[in-house]
């Protein structure tokens, strides 16, 4: 008898677990996101080539957002002609590897494992490429190009970030 009711529940607890193990509904499939908005993203990116102005660089800044998608793009007067790429190029490669450029330098010497990075289509492993965070998420970032050396590039660039912060914590 005990046999006989386990056979006749055997169906019945399969149908229970297919049941228990549907899909989830379409508002929990959705994926949601911070994004910079073009207002905050101009006012990084005139921050930024502000504070490169005061150090007395002529630079090219793209800020991008959180998917390498150049959002503002400003061009100084005497910046070289390659800085505009270079920038958009340096804030792509931050987000894409989400790690400022700076520190991808070391990683990807040759030897070194990552040293496939440097042959990637649209990589630009220079200093000046720095991840913009609200919230410990990345939101975007922003790229500088024509200041002399990374270095300098980086420093423009996180005092934009640093100008704008309190922005970004929304």
């Amino acid at each position: 008898m005990v046999r006989a009711s386990l056979s006749i529940l055997a169906p019945v607890v399969v149908c229970v677990s297919l049941l228990s193990c549907r899909p989830a509904s379409g508002q929990e499939s959705l994926v949601t996101y911070k994004s910079l908005s073009p207002e905050i993203a101009l006012d990084l990116a005139r921050a930024t080539l502000e504070d490169c102005r005061k150090r007395g660089f002529q630079v090219a800044v793209a800020v991008v957002d959180r998917f390498g998608q150049t959002q503002v793009m400003i061009r100084d007067r005497f910046a070289g002609p390659h800085t505009p790429a270079t920038a958009a190029g340096k804030g792509w490669t931050a987000v894409s590897f989400r790690t400022n450029t700076t520190d991808l330098i070391g990683i990807s010497q040759p030897g070194m494992p990552q040293a496939g990075l440097r042959d990637l289509p649209g990589a630009v492993i220079l200093g000046g490429g720095v991840r913009v965070e609200a919230a410990g998420v990345t939101v975007g970032a922003v790229g500088v190009s024509g200041a002399p050396g990374g270095d300098a590039d980086d420093a423009c660039a996180k005092a934009g970030i640093a100008a704008v912060q309190d922005k970004l914590d929304f």
